[in-house]
């Protein structure tokens, strides 16, 4: 999978060049635009055959968060091109797995590589309940090729080598399967509520965490008061 994405633009599409045989998973309605020589198909998001699939993407849906479908597309011939675009406005960035490989925190999957993979990695129920996003699970990649991640706002890059740090969970895009993670409350319920510091995620180890700027739960909430409320 090839891509580029036009510097001119303040919050670019990505446009991805296959040739012919060539497949990438992307995000269910992210496609913008596509040539005749570039199919769409839906596909289950669940490995396994029959039923069993069908029930395990939905049952995963209902976890989760995410959607029960994916879609694949798969380039004809050479010289195939398709657009996509995020759902919120904010940076994309590549991540090529092989030896690195990721975790993705809910909302920033947006295309995959044919040649890679990810499973849904079942986290424990601690974490599920406070971290709000990715519920029982979170994904995870495999194989070697490109993910495109993307955020809500841009992307800081923060290394560590054998360090630990702390970041609202709902910055947080991706980390290192390298990282220990724990998702918790600030300075526990009180503190938390008194500081207007909630869920957090603590990373340990040595590794890579993508951050946004941008935080989608609290701009919601800031053009809630704006919204006529029926009386």
């Amino acid at each position: 999978m090839r891509f580029s994405m036009d510097s001119n633009m303040q919050f670019p599409l990505v446009e991805l060049s296959l040739n012919q045989g060539e497949t990438v998973f992307i995000q269910r309605g992210s496609m913008v635009y596509h040539t005749p020589n570039v199919t769409l198909n839906t596909q289950l998001n669940a490995s396994g055959s029959g039923l069993g699939r069908f029930v395990k993407a939905v049952g995963r849906s209902m976890v989760s968060g995410e959607s029960t479908f994916i879609t694949q597309a798969v380039a004809q011939s050479d010289n195939g091109y398709l657009a996509l675009a995020p759902d919120a406005p904010g940076q994309v960035i590549p991540l090529q797995l092989g030896e690195k490989q990721y975790r993705l925190n809910d909302g920033a999957f947006l295309a995959l590589d044919g040649t890679a993979y990810y499973t849904m990695e079942r986290q424990s129920v601690g974490k599920a309940l406070f971290g709000g996003q990715g519920g029982l699970f979170v994904m995870t990649t495999q194989g070697q090729g490109t993910l495109l991640a993307n955020a809500f706002g841009s992307i800081k890059k923060i290394e560590l080598h054998n360090q630990e740090v702390t970041i609202d969970n709902a910055h947080v895009v991706a980390w290192s399967q390298s990282l220990n993670y724990n998702i918790h409350l600030e300075n526990g319920f009180w503190q938390s509520i008194g500081t207007g510091e909630g869920v957090v995620n603590t990373f340990q180890g040595t590794g890579e965490v993508y951050v946004q700027s941008l935080n989608l739960q609290t701009f919601a909430g800031s053009l809630s008061k704006f919204i006529p409320r029926s009386s």
